[in-house]
């Protein structure tokens, strides 16, 4: 089997990591992250205190070399549960930096420091070239681990229950940056910048061993500065990778921020995920820069489904096609496929292909429960365009609205809501109603609190650009909607 990182392999001398002053090249980071698995060589499992340094992407890397899986764990998870994640995965070793305070439940394993290694300072890069063999070679001497081997376990948000540990194998990594390198022309060359934290399948195994497997570099701002994406844009980066908070913030920066604008307008490819990006953000960024933002549709089961491809159409409200590797199916409710791409028939995604995880830890019910026939029932609706390209409109558990006899996606009436100058932020749920069955309800955060756009030109807005049964019946307001991590809208936490 070929190695998960083969710059790593060859010691190449290109830039691999920067976190803040901090950069290791691929050779560099070969010897810290084989430390790393030396030290944690024959462990069962190994929680990773996963902060946005350097010394977590070290410990990542070693773990995986050494065929060790990785729990990355979320430093502001809640002390209930973090004692479920670590009860659950039972880990023997816990990497973390060395002035991190690890909370009780992490306090009895084996600690293991990653030592780094880095030049500070300067900030300079490692010279260009694809190195020679050249240092000490890599501590200790470790197979390759097996396709269908662990590599982590990635625990759900528990929206209904605890967390489940989903186990992604050695394969799903491999299949999925592989698949995302030919959807993105991604190569060596490319130089990615983000600020997504790194106990998530975007920001870690997408920003940092993405980059890593292509043998380029990533760099990682620490916190998300419009600031600093304009830093790194202008001085060699070529990719940027965020969430629609991320982006939002961007379009509102651009209007008074020249460099900003200069930026994007030079960069490869500027690429959103882990929730929709609001049409009318794309549409901001692009009057401004000349360039399209770049959606991907994934899971923490699946890693990544379908991409925008670099050389395709990015198409606002849209998240591609399925990857190579990747099969894709619709289905109603009575579990037929929907074989129409008519831009209307809306139906549950279902994938199977080798990007997928192997099982629920411990749960061999939640397992069979999740799979019909081989095929992943991902929970998400969506409707195909008649060129292929899939578009989500929500969970099938809270964004799929029955009413009036009718199957409504909450997304697309979010975007149109959102195109209203009056609109901030915006989320669509159903509630029970004696008449339609549900009726669509609209939580507004108002662009100016003082004078709020009514309920019935919202109303009016939406029957304009959608189907007169799509309107909201009713609009409630809010100062600011419940968010993750990701920026994910919670609406489970909007008021009852």
């Amino acid at each position: 089997m070929p190695p998960l990182f083969p710059a790593l392999a060859a010691r190449s001398q290109r830039p691999a990591l920067r976190f803040g002053d901090c950069t290791l090249s691929h050779a560099e980071l070969a010897e810290a992250a084989g430390s790393v698995a030396v030290a944690i060589a024959g462990a069962r499992r190994v929680a990773v205190w996963a902060t946005p340094t350097l010394g977590t992407a070290v410990g990542v890397v070693g773990a995986l070399l050494a065929g060790v899986p990785v729990v990355p764990v979320n430093p502001r998870s809640g002390a209930r549960e973090l004692a479920h994640i670590v009860a659950d995965s039972a880990p023997t070793h816990v990497l973390a930096e060395p002035d991190d305070e690890l909370p009780p439940a992490l306090a009895a394993l084996v600690r293991v420091t990653p030592s780094a290694g880095s030049r500070a300072g300067s900030g300079e890069e490692a010279a260009d070239g694809e190195g020679a063999g050249e240092g000490p070679p890599v501590p200790g001497t470790f197979a390759e681990p097996s396709p269908e081997s662990p590599a982590l376990i990635v625990y759900t948000s528990g929206t209904t229950g605890p967390p489940k540990g989903a186990v992604l194998p050695h394969r799903a990594v491999t299949a999925t940056l592989d698949a995302l390198a030919d959807a993105w022309q991604w190569t060596a060359d490319d130089v990615l910048v983000h600020a997504l934290p790194l106990f998530h399948v975007h920001g870690l195994i997408l920003g940092v061993l993405g980059p890593l497997r292509r043998g380029g570099a990533v760099r990682h701002l620490g916190r998300f500065e419009t600031e600093g994406v304009a830093r790194e844009l202008l001085s060699g980066a070529t990719m940027l990778f965020g969430v629609p908070t991320m982006y939002h913030r961007i379009a509102e920066a651009l209007p008074g921020d020249p460099a900003l604008v200069k930026a994007l307008a030079g960069a490869r490819l500027l690429v959103s995920g882990s929730a929709a990006l609001p049409v009318h953000d794309h549409r901001r960024i692009t009057a401004a820069t000349g360039r399209r933002v770049v959606e991907r549709y994934g899971m923490t089961e699946t890693l990544m489904n379908t991409s925008v491809r670099a050389d395709g159409e990015a198409r606002a409200g849209t998240v591609g096609v399925p990857l190579p590797g990747v099969e894709l199916r619709l289905v109603d409710e009575a579990g037929a496929a929907i074989e129409a791409y008519d831009g209307e028939s809306v139906g549950e995604i279902q994938v199977r292909g080798p990007n997928l995880f192997t099982e629920y830890l411990n749960r061999p019910d939640a397992t069979a429960d999740a799979f019909t026939d081989g095929w992943f029932r991902t929970g998400d609706m969506a409707i195909r365009d008649p060129d292929g390209y899939v578009r989500i409109v929500g969970r099938k558990a809270t964004d799929l609205i029955k009413s009036g006899g009718y199957k409504i996606g909450a997304g697309e009436i979010e975007n149109v809501l959102l195109e209203h100058p009056g609109v901030r932020e915006a989320a669509v749920t159903g509630e029970p109603d004696a008449d339609l069955g549900e009726r669509i309800v609209a939580w507004i955060v108002p662009e100016h609190a003082e004078t709020p756009p009514s309920a019935e030109e919202l109303a009016d807005h939406v029957a304009a650009q959608l189907a007169a049964h799509k309107r909201p019946r009713v609009v409630r307001y809010l100062d600011a909607l419940p968010r993750n991590d990701m920026g994910k809208i919670m609406k489970r936490a909007l008021p009852g």
